[in-house]
């Protein structure tokens, strides 16, 4: 599950055989034979492709940690959403929601 959401965030970043490969694997379901048609490429090549493609996102992940920051990100919303329905202080609450809404909306757009 892990790996369609690195290439939602880094992507860009790959060649385009690359994108490819992993979109065909892990995005569309298609099995490294059915790639390998697809590509022109050997069934070894289709593999060897998307562990280099893979090993690529895990290291831009570790540099730049953008997934782990968004999954944070959505944890502290979360958090923040359920305090503030625990609150009795009015004002707290409402300036407790609106955080945890920016948060969420930030989420969504900024980091990803």
């Amino acid at each position: 599950m892990r790996f369609p959401l690195l290439l939602d965030a880094y992507g860009a970043l790959l060649t385009e055989r690359k994108r490819d490969l992993l979109d065909y694997y892990y995005n569309e379901d298609y099995s490294l034979s059915e790639i390998a048609e697809l590509t022109g490429l050997s069934r070894q090549g289709v593999r060897d492709g998307i562990k280099k493609a893979e090993e690529e996102l895990y290291t831009l992940e570790e540099t730049l940690s953008l997934v782990s920051m968004t999954e944070a990100v959505a944890e502290i919303a979360e958090a923040l959403a359920a305090l503030a329905e625990k609150t009795t202080d009015e004002d707290a609450g409402r300036e407790i929601r609106e955080a945890a809404r920016r948060l969420a909306s930030l989420r969504q757009s900024d980091l990803t």
